[in-house]
């Protein structure tokens, strides 16, 4: 019976690098594969302006994002390669903590890592990734924490 794997979400800065490496270090121990995500955009179907078939601003942002997205789980993926850890990449359109939470529910993962981006303050009570994800999440969420100097 393969072993639960490891859900992650990175945005490509250093806090969530420091996620994906926590991940790689917990997956390598534990000998399962991570699950890398990165989420961009906006939900819902975006449309040409004026119906001329010509991509508007909105799309090509989306686009942008999309390939900023990509990026960010490749560099995630070749680092855990660098350490010898399994992993595939996933983006998803749409707010990142549901994109987490979904592929860990599709991959019966046994644990979501997350860097702490978002925990204090004001965005603590309106909602981060970190924070949405710790209280929707159907399994173990670990929250790495940001290095002070």
């Amino acid at each position: 019976m393969a072993r639960a794997p490891i859900v992650v979400g990175t945005d490509g800065s250093d806090r969530a690098e420091r996620a994906v490496d926590r991940a790689g270090e917990l997956a390598k121990w534990l000998g399962v594969k991570v699950h890398i995500v990165s989420g961009y955009g906006e939900d819902g179907p975006l449309i040409a302006p004026a119906g001329r078939g010509v991509p508007g601003p909105q799309v090509r942002e989306q686009g942008n994002q999309r390939t900023r997205a990509q990026h960010y789980v490749d560099r995630a993926q070749q680092r855990l390669a660098q350490v010898g850890v399994e992993s595939e990449t996933h983006v998803w359109p749409g707010d990142p903590a549901e994109a987490l939470l979904q592929l860990a529910d599709e991959h019966d993962a046994q644990m979501i890592i997350v860097g702490n981006r978002g925990m204090t303050g004001a965005r603590r009570v309106l909602g981060s990734v970190p924070n949405h994800v710790s209280h929707h999440a159907h399994c173990d969420v670990v929250i790495v924490a940001t290095l002070t100097a």
